[in-house]
């Protein structure tokens, strides 16, 4: 029996031992390092499997970690991970205190930069070559790793439009694979398409007339290819280009064969790639789907209706509408800040746009939110879906920040549903026409029931509802995490003095109501989701100051830090939102 060759290797020290002709059983092995771990653990499989050969090839020819590698997004990263001494830890991939899902500064000196939102790749490596050469460093090489769904957004275009006129020592990798999490769209897909099948005349070749060294494409999937190639833009000079084209999910049929879902399936067979089906036959619905499918209710009562999503139509169910409104629902690719801007074009001309985005990745077109949208005071509907902590993902996915972000905007409706029918409620009633752009946000999973057969109801805008009286201690809740303290009321010890609001609108305020609270209660509790910086309490707060109450006000939501990975329940627990700290903090009043 062949010894493994995976067992001993730790570093890229330890790999660039190796003779090429032991590469292909490395590369066999660690995908089998990576299946086996994944199948047990979960976490992003595909993308990382349809690198292997590439990462291989990589730490093998370059001097990592002096030579400076650059992962874009991340999803992909898991053999760099297994191969750059974190073999022995990587079962506690994504989970809380172990090594993060993707690359990270703070974790590794061969984790250059850390990463989870796409397209940034090529601009920081060429920041690190553009430093190395002030500081007289011309030997120093600089590698991006992009792929063609990342590299057609814009962020993306201005690296290579910068790094074009430089003579940056900087390799910019392609890993075409024709896929993001869902399938790549666009006229850059065609057109790379076009290039690996031939079609594209050799002398029209935009990365070339960019004023880069262009090679390719070449099969990813060769190793021995790869590092040929490799070696020889090694020795060349300034801003370097090579197209490898790989399959998502290589080397698991299942993976290779249903590309979208595999891309992280949660747990399966490591020996048939069978996914363990789940029992969610009596389980509510996901938010998500209950957006996406109330979308398509509506959307077929309301002609204007547009769906617009940036590259999520399956992660945030436009898929649905896409499926029965396919020219009314839009996936325009890894592009937030055209998103939010060509739904403020389209609300020019009296569609009714909902502009479905992560609310992590909203945060890439905030100039546009404000700029294009409510500075023109333009009736959008941002739906922010994964709104809150979001679990396993961790830091770079968290979403937190969307309160603070946009409570601050003039003209801005910020909203955050109770439960799905407060959420089906509110699309009802952006549909039916507002006079100003609203945010509405949700979080990932699943909440209690829907009844999908009962009537649409027309929401108040401003209005918040008292969910329980009481006389003595007013807790003022927003969103989902309301939930926590519904059932928190149910296990204190005296629960009767305690009244419990939902403020659904964060923005605007139900004032009216707030000068009731404020004249009656004691004592004021708020409860978010999001952070208290700048959050939902920091607006009660400057209620009371602005009118002159002196109450004493707590404020629970997510502390001024940046959370790190682990289940949702474990993370409300560590920033004090967990219904056991909700018990906590009511039995003290």
């Amino acid at each position: 029996m062949t010894e493994n060759i995976l067992s001993h290797i730790h570093n890229p020290d330890d790999l660039r031992r190796l003779s090429e002709s032991q590469l292909p059983e490395l590369a066999k092995e660690l995908r089998e390092f990576i299946i086996n771990i994944v199948a047990v653990k979960e976490g992003h499989l595909g993308a990382s499997l349809g690198v292997v050969e590439l990462t291989i090839a990589l730490h093998y020819v370059f001097n990592t970690p002096e030579d400076l590698l650059v992962w874009d997004v991340g999803h992909q990263a898991y053999g760099h991970k297994i191969l750059t001494e974190r073999k022995d830890k990587f079962h506690t991939n994504r989970q809380l205190g172990g090594i993060s899902g993707f690359p990270k500064r703070s974790e590794s000196v061969y984790d250059t930069f850390g990463v989870g939102h796409s397209s940034t790749s090529i601009s920081a490596a060429l920041g690190m070559a553009l430093a190395s050469n002030l500081k007289g460093d011309f030997e120093k090489q600089h590698i991006a790793v992009i792929g063609d769904a990342s590299i057609a957004s814009g962020m993306a275009f201005e690296g290579l439009n910068h790094a074009g006129v430089t003579d940056a020592n900087l390799l910019v990798v392609l890993n075409d694979n024709a896929i993001g999490i869902d399938p790549s769209i666009g006229a850059l897909k065609n057109y790379f398409t076009a290039v690996k099948e031939g079609k594209n005349p050799k002398e029209n070749n935009m990365i070339k007339s960019l004023n880069f060294d262009y090679s390719g494409p070449i099969d990813g999937h060769d190793i021995f290819a790869l590092i040929k190639e490799l070696k020889r833009l090694q020795k060349i000079k300034g801003p370097k280009f090579l197209h490898i084209i790989t399959t998502k999910g290589k080397g698991l049929q299942q993976a290779e064969d249903n590309q979208v879902q595999y891309h992280a399936p949660g747990k399966f067979d490591a020996l048939t790639g069978n996914i363990f089906p789940k029992s969610e036959a009596h389980l509510p619905p996901k938010y998500q789907d209950v957006f996406g499918l109330t979308l398509v209710e509506l959307a077929r009562l309301n002609e204007k209706i547009i769906g617009i999503t940036p590259a999520m139509p399956s992660g945030s169910s436009l898929k649905y509408m896409m499926e029965e409104f396919p020219t009314r629902a839009l996936d325009v690719g890894i592009a937030e800040q055209h998103a939010v801007t060509l739904s403020a074009g389209m609300a020019t001309q009296d569609m009714v746009v909902f502009c479905n985005i992560y609310s992590t990745f909203l945060q890439r077109a905030y100039d546009q939110i404000i700029h294009d949208v409510a500075l023109q005071n333009l009736p959008v509907i941002f739906c922010l879906d994964r709104a809150g902590l979001v679990g396993e993902d961790g830091a770079t996915h968290h979403g937190v920040f969307d309160i603070a972000y946009l409570r601050c905007i003039p003209n801005m409706i910020v909203y955050a549903p109770l439960n799905e029918m407060a959420l089906r409620n509110i699309l009802y009633t952006a549909q039916l026409g507002l006079k100003r752009p609203i945010a509405i946000r949700y979080p990932r999973g699943r909440g209690v029931t829907v009844d999908w057969q009962k009537p649409f109801e027309k929401v108040s805008i401003g209005k918040a509802n008292c969910l329980k009286e009481g006389n003595k201690v007013a807790v003022l809740s927003t969103g989902t995490i309301g939930n926590n303290v519904i059932e928190a009321l149910n296990q204190v010890e005296n629960p009767i003095g305690i009244a419990h609001y939902d403020f659904a609108f964060i923005k605007p305020l139900d004032e009216p109501l707030l000068h009731i609270i404020f004249n009656t209660f004691q004592k004021i509790i708020t409860l978010e989701d999001g952070v208290i910086q700048g959050g939902f309490g920091s607006a009660i707060i400057s209620f009371a100051s602005e009118n002159k109450y002196i109450i004493p006000i707590t404020t629970m939501g997510i502390p001024d830090q940046f959370i790190e990975h682990g289940s949702i329940v474990e993370l409300q627990k560590i920033c004090g939102i967990d219904i056991e700290s909700v018990i906590l903090v009511l039995n003290k009043t």
